[in-house]
């Protein structure tokens, strides 16, 4: 004999009568009206921040493209040109710009790794790596003005060198160095150890293992660092207007006594008057020298990207 089992529930699925209850807690007001107020706060000071921005580049843009599209802007220097007249171009500025960022560049970036390098793999807790840690945060604190009169006082005054360009990459590099050094330094501390360990129990001695794995490993971020500290130390005046002399010529030697730069001829102008052309001038190497600046970060962006590590 069979039996057979029903469901002795007085309510069936069909019979389940719908709820118009939430699982979930309900906010309360209080909760809600503050939610909404810091909400309303965040977008405010974002606006708030973005004001001068946009009204910095409004004022760039209208002021400084006149000049930009000028066809002697880009290849013509001042050379022999009136600071009110309204032609010639920045050639020289740009010239002498890319030179001195190019020259500290060169000495800084070598330096800069090598110290993050020993600060990250070697230095430990000992006390050399103390102080060098202890000494680059105060170089990174350490105003342009201030760094231009050691280099005054050390090239010029002490070792009788003549003001010069080089002159202005010197204090330049003391400028981009503690950005290169804590950059690399960061980079180089993300790496997984778990990498460096696989390579040391493949029997790989450490230096190989810092210049064949770890330094890959880092490089994108590395020159992602690089560009913007190049491009932070490109808009600095203070070294050019103590270490070196103007020039309304093209050169490209950093150790002639007379070179010209953006923030340099913008100075220019500004002494020459407000007014007409030499105020047209100032506005456009202004516009230029943002434009030099945002194509080096988008340049660090696409190296960012290009040479990330892939994860599979």
């Amino acid at each position: 004999m069979t039996s057979s089992t029903t469901d002795s529930s007085p309510h069936g699925p069909a019979d389940m009568v719908p709820t118009t209850e939430s699982a979930f807690t309900q906010i309360k007001g209080s909760r809600k009206v503050a939610d909404n107020v810091s909400t309303v706060l965040i977008y405010f000071c974002m606006a708030l921040a973005l004001i001068p921005l946009v009204w910095v580049l409004f004022e760039l843009v209208v002021r400084g493209t006149p000049s930009l599209l000028s066809g002697e802007w880009w290849t013509a220097s001042q050379r022999g040109v009136t600071v009110g007249a309204s032609a010639g171009g920045v050639a020289h500025a740009i010239v002498g710009t890319l030179v001195q960022a190019l020259v500290t560049t060169l000495m800084t970036v070598p330096f800069g790794i090598f110290v993050a390098i020993y600060l990250v793999e070697y230095a430990g807790n000992s006390r050399l790596g103390k102080v060098t840690t202890f000494m680059v945060d105060i170089l990174s604190g350490v105003p342009s003005i201030v760094a231009s009169l050691f280099i005054y006082s050390m090239w010029v005054v002490m070792f009788g060198m003549s003001r010069s360009g080089f002159a202005v990459s010197l204090a330049l590099v003391l400028l981009m160095l503690p950005i290169v050094v804590r950059n690399t330094e960061e980079m180089l501390r993300i790496v997984p150890h778990e990498l460096r360990e696989a390579s040391y129990a493949l029997g790989v001695p450490k230096w190989k293992t810092i210049l064949k794995i770890v330094l890959p490993t880092a490089l994108s971020g590395i020159v992602t660092g690089i560009m913007l500290a190049v491009a932070r130390v490109m808009g600095e005046s203070a070294p050019m207007l103590i270490l070196v002399a103007t020039s309304r010529i093209i050169t490209y030697n950093p150790f002639g006594q007379s070179q010209s730069s953006l923030p340099l001829f913008m100075l220019d102008m500004y002494k020459a008057g407000n007014t007409g052309a030499a105020f047209d001038k100032m506005w456009g190497a202004a516009l230029t020298l943002v434009l030099i600046i945002a194509l080096i970060n988008i340049l660090a962006r696409f190296v960012s990207a290009k040479f990330s590590v892939k994860s599979s």
